[in-house]
């Protein structure tokens, strides 16, 4: 294939994406290699994987730096998603290369991406409940809980989310994270990220080495996505101290489901409703979750 430095760009834009938002890249870069770059979606993702195996330790290593991971969540999670995701990556790798099963591939994937936009407004519906709760008991919203972990279903979270990963590299940062706000819904919104990017560093090194063996690694593709993503990933951790992410997640939701309703062959005038549905529903939904004023204590009566 030929390449070029308008693929540094779109790694950039991924990039920036993932350290402003802290969702993973995988549902970015691999419809964006799809469909506007026309890579064979085996290849996109084989690719993807190697771009975001060198991205993670990035995000990581900021939230490690600030203590916000819970360390038994991730060995639990890892004890599931790293043989599933290897399992995965094998599975689609042998399955893969034949030209009907790249063509169901991207069906898959437009599947996986839906899910992932569906986990991501179940995150925000959690997120809004566990504010209104706090706020309703007169508790600092961003006090965490003890956190009691259950070993089963953790690791049950990373055999779904591994596998996810490893057919289609989507999920490491939206499937995920919105399972872990589903099984944990008291783990505060910092270590829930930073749990999240820091278990995808074994779960994505163990679906890219089952796709270097199995599956279709473009090291030239990976090498221009880098010389983008990198300087990307960095930027967008660094601008999301200021808070932007709010923002700009309606946008990511709007993308992901037009890339996955693209993916589906859905027309155009379909393609676009989507969009605007889902960029709809994630503002009014974080219009809502403003956190209202805990209430005050009722006033005694005077004693007469």
């Amino acid at each position: 294939m030929h390449v070029d430095f308008s693929l540094s760009v779109a790694g950039l834009l991924v990039g920036f994406l993932v350290g402003l938002t802290g969702m993973g890249g995988g549902a970015l870069l691999t419809p964006l290699l799809v469909l506007f770059f026309r890579v064979e979606p085996l290849a996109a993702i084989s690719s993807d994987l190697l771009t975001s195996l060198v991205m993670k330790p990035v995000g990581g290593a900021v939230h490690m730096r600030h203590r916000t991971v819970n360390w038994r969540l991730v060995g639990w999670l890892t004890a599931g998603s790293v043989p599933s995701a290897f399992a995965g990556a094998m599975l689609i790798g042998a399955i893969g290369h034949a030209s009907d099963v790249q063509s169901n591939l991207k069906v898959i994937i437009g599947v996986a991406l839906c899910a992932s936009v569906a986990m991501m407004v179940v995150r925000q519906l959690l997120d809004r409940r566990n504010r209104r709760r706090d706020a309703v008991a007169g508790e600092p919203v961003d006090v965490e809980q003890p956190l009691l972990v259950r070993p089963l279903r953790t690791v049950l979270i990373g055999v779904v989310g591994g596998f996810a990963v490893g057919m289609t590299s989507v999920g490491a940062g939206s499937v995920i994270i919105a399972l872990l706000l589903v099984a944990y819904p008291t783990l505060r919104p910092a270590k829930l990220v930073g749990t999240d990017i820091v278990q995808a560093i074994p779960l994505v090194a163990a679906a890219t080495l089952g796709h270097l063996f199995f599956g279709d690694v473009q090291f030239a593709l990976t090498t221009f996505l880098l010389l983008g993503a990198l300087p990307g990933v960095y930027l967008g951790a660094r601008v999301s101290a200021q808070g932007p992410a709010a923002v700009i997640r309606p946008v990511i939701v709007a993308v992901l489901l037009a890339s996955a309703l693209a993916l589906l062959n859905v027309g155009t005038p379909a393609v676009i409703a989507g969009a605007t549905a889902g960029f709809a529903v994630m503002v009014v939904l974080r219009a809502r979750s403003v956190t209202p004023p805990a209430p005050s204590a009722p006033e005694l009566d005077p004693v007469r």
